[in-house]
């Protein structure tokens, strides 16, 4: 057993601090948003300093048998650290079957991997969960719509409005969402001021209880980073939620999403397709917007772990391209035997000490390290006083 170490992504929105208070180091002074463990060829963690994608290619039979059978030999999952400082863009995640038709087709376009016209970068899905280190603020889903009608005339701009959002009362389900979502997308000139008006609108209202007062406080949050931004009214179409500590959101294929603020686990499959809905200066595809997104009211439910052993906790499995586990380690329950020994597995500790035995292996991992347990007959022991997360293939 050796070491995992993860590759740093700067983007804009991502804190300066979250992720190297977590991982023990000396801040850079530059936006720290993700710390990739996992094999993507676009920054694949380090084993041993040996890049975890080449490592697989010598190793394959790492990955286990029953993923390998299903996905070739490709580690299917990709496990981050997300640190928002401010909202990313809008977005949704292709199904396995889109991103195979999207991404021949691009292909067949001539579109370079590389260009910033490009929407599919590879042929796979992008499922993922987000569990919450800390109270985690997201959009998730649309809001039924009339909720939504009844939350813009809160504010007192549902009458000037009503050019926009009308066809979230005057139109039913999906139809309506999909109406409105796509026409705010292509405002022009002559209606952007309908931006400035809500934000301003919203301002008056910041301090409001309950819902009205929570739509408000989004949509200056959000002009505060995409000022004018047209995707601001595209978001307050949708549910705002606070994800608690250890709990998680799942996100499968279609579902609109754009993390707000603070630091999570996020494992998903091993795939960069993202289809942006706005918030964002990259492209914005909305031919495949509508190929993709789901137009309907999309209630949250969080996902809660089940101790399925002393210490050992389990998200449900969504998906066959990855499952997730808690490890609360307590010295009271001594050595404890962690699942999935048929599967390539990543462990990152995020608080205390852990020693991982296999064999007569040992690692001792303190909060911020890592590590890769390959697929294998061996038992692998976990004991100390941590706590970690742990992923691996869904099959």
């Amino acid at each position: 057993m050796d070491r995992l170490d993860g590759r740093i992504r700067n983007y804009a929105w991502g804190s300066q601090t979250a992720i190297p208070r977590l991982l023990g180091r000396e801040a850079d002074g530059q936006p720290q948003a993700e710390y990739w463990l996992g094999a993507h060829p676009l920054a694949p963690a380090l084993l041993a300093g040996v890049p975890l994608d080449a490592y697989l290619e010598k190793h394959p039979a790492g990955i286990g048998a029953a993923s390998r059978a299903r996905f070739g030999d490709k580690l299917p999952y990709l496990m981050k650290i997300l640190a928002a400082a401010q909202a990313l863009s809008i977005q949704a995640h292709p199904s396995r079957e889109q991103a195979e038709e999207g991404f021949a087709f691009e292909n067949g376009a001539g579109t370079p991997l590389d260009s910033p016209e490009r929407t599919y970068r590879d042929d796979w899905p992008k499922p993922e969960l987000l569990v919450a280190l800390e109270p985690f603020e997201a959009l998730v889903g649309f809001r039924d719509p009339h909720e939504t009608a009844e939350l813009f005339a809160g504010l007192g701009v549902g009458v000037s409005l009503d050019s926009v959002i009308g066809p979230l009362t005057e139109r039913r389900g999906s139809a309506a969402l999909a109406e409105v979502f796509l026409d705010v997308l292509s405002l022009d000139a002559d209606r952007m001021h309908l931006v400035t008006e809500v934000c301003a609108a919203a301002v008056k209202h910041m301090d409001d209880d309950g819902p009205i007062g929570e739509f408000a406080r989004t949509a200056v949050e959000l002009d505060e980073h995409y000022a004018g931004d047209p995707g601001i009214l595209a978001a307050l179409l949708m549910n705002r939620v606070t994800v608690p500590v250890g709990q998680g959101v799942f996100l499968p294929a279609g579902v609109m999403h754009a993390y707000l603020k603070g630091t999570g686990i996020e494992v998903m499959a091993n795939s960069d397709n993202v289809i942006r809905g706005g918030l964002t200066p990259k492209h914005i595809d909305v031919s495949a917007l509508v190929g993709v997104v789901e137009f309907a009211p999309h209630p949250v439910e969080f996902e809660v772990a089940t101790e399925i052993a002393p210490g050992i906790f389990a998200y449900a499995r969504r998906c066959p391209e990855f499952q997730v586990w808690r490890l609360e380690v307590s010295p009271a329950f001594g050595a404890v035997e962690v699942p999935a020994s048929d599967r390539g597995r990543v462990v990152l500790l995020t608080a205390g000490h852990l020693e991982i035995a296999a064999g007569d292996e040992r690692l001792e991992l303190r909060q911020g390290e890592a590590t890769f347990l390959p697929a294998g007959d061996r038992p692998v022991l976990v004991s100390g006083d941590a706590q970690a997360f742990m992923s691996g293939p869904g099959v």
